[in-house]
């Protein structure tokens, strides 16, 4: 599976679609759907279906990319075995009883109890990210992290990517790679964090214990029965505070932003991450696509292969003016009889030529979709179209790259410009 694809609940179905949402590939769980079958599904309706909640799921992240792949082999299972299937229970019933079994390993700690123990088995390690951090902090620009996850967890693996060996499979009492942020947000519950009417409280985490502090919008409160907070019993001298909870107004307010501008947000959640906090807040946003890497290594290697699809496409396009043509004056104009055998056998020429213009440019086209992926090509491509998951990275994310690090390749003062975009009219004109 590949991030970018539509399940269809009802009808037991995985897609891809372009940038449109006209669907270019679609699989019923493990089986090529024929084309009949998935323009009759997909094409031939009246109203265009919105492929949205209630009955799709959007295959986005990372995590859920595992779920798409025990769909499929359910409804395989399904149909290859109804015998064996509670009686009664759909496609749509199975993918529920999937998201829920997933959402309780998320929620009883078994996924993050397995990572804890050995994060080198499950988390890249990325030797530059500390450096990236301290350029940016020498650079006067201010740190945060907001996660999901709590501080427990979020400590083990902060103190893994920051290179701290000896926390490994606990972080108690290593909080070194705090020095590096100015405020931790943890048990965020992106993206509700996002919302300013999102009324959660925000507590103080003391790191040593893990115990809740409740504050006033990050100012700790005191206790009834005294005048003065309880300060928190640890030797720390670290300017990072930790919380957990609370929304984007605590953090504004936290590192004193005054304009969203102000703020370049990085996340890897399309949804959770990047269209909240650039559609409400309109914060400078970076999606992070690992997938990446991948691809440009591929379109460098596959260039003389695009550029001979670009040329097989124009000389089809050519030899289908001139049918249309010949067609036209057989159809409307008045023409003598050799005249017309000489169109004919044009005609029969130009026919024979486009046919072979076809398959080999249909052969050269499947042999480049399965070079980035056999089943589903190329992430940000569907055909000749962006595919739905490019359309997303276009409209929300102001920057998109492999790896947080590669901030580190430019200076922090840099601007970042947008490439200029070409209208269908100018792009022969000004690209070349």
């Amino acid at each position: 599976m590949v991030r970018g694809l539509v399940l269809d609940k009802k009808r037991g179905n995985i897609l891809k679609m372009d940038r449109h949402k006209y669907v270019k590939v679609a699989y019923h769980g493990f089986k090529e759907m024929p084309k009949e079958d998935k323009l009759a599904t997909y094409g031939n309706t009246l109203i265009r279906d919105s492929f949205d909640e209630p009955d799709y799921a959007l295959i986005d992240t990372l995590f859920s990319l595992a779920e798409a792949y025990l769909f499929a082999q359910l409804v395989d299972f399904k149909d290859k075995n109804p015998g064996k299937i509670p009686p009664g229970t759909d496609y749509g019933r199975m993918y529920r009883d999937v998201r829920s079994a997933v959402d309780l390993c998320h929620r009883d700690g078994t996924l993050k109890q397995m990572v804890a123990k050995d994060p080198g088995r499950y988390i890249n390690e990325d030797l530059s990210i500390l450096p990236m951090l301290k350029m940016l902090r020498e650079s006067g620009r201010a740190t945060f992290l907001v996660t999901n996850s709590l501080w427990d967890y979020t400590n083990i693996v902060m103190n893994f990517l920051c290179q701290n060996p000896n926390s490994v499979g606990s972080g108690v009492g290593i909080y070194d790679w705090l020095e590096n942020f100015d405020v931790v947000i943890t048990g965020s519950s992106k993206p509700n964090f996002f919302h300013e009417d999102n009324r959660a409280n925000l507590f103080k985490v003391e790191p040593e214990t893990g115990m809740l502090i409740n504050t006033d919008n990050g100012t700790l409160l005191p206790q009834i029965g005294s005048t003065s907070p309880r300060i928190p019993s640890n030797g720390l001298r670290k300017a990072c505070r930790v919380f957990q909870g609370g929304n984007v107004a605590h953090l504004h307010r936290l590192l004193s932003i005054e304009s969203s501008s102000q703020v370049l947000y990085v996340g890897d959640h399309i949804y959770g991450d990047i269209l909240r906090s650039k559609k409400v807040l309109g914060w400078r946003t970076m999606l992070v696509v690992p997938e990446l890497e991948r691809e440009v290594e591929l379109l460098w290697e596959s260039r003389d292969t695009r550029k001979e699809l670009q040329r097989l496409r124009r000389e089809r396009d050519l030899v289908e003016d001139k049918i249309h043509r010949i067609n036209w004056s057989l159809k409307f104009e008045v023409i003598g009889v050799d005249e017309k055998h000489r169109l004919y056998a044009e005609l029969h020429e130009y026919e024979t030529q486009r046919e072979d213009v076809r398959c080999r440019h249909q052969l050269a086209q499947r042999e480049l979709h399965q070079k980035f992926h056999k089943v589903w090509g190329q992430l940000m491509k569907t055909g000749y179209q962006n595919s739905r998951f490019a359309h997303q990275v276009e409209r929300f994310a102001c920057l998109y790259t492999s790896q947080v690090t590669n901030l580190s390749l430019y200076s922090p003062d840099k601007y970042y410009r947008p490439s200029e975009d070409f209208m269908p009219h100018e792009f022969d004109i000004l690209s070349s």
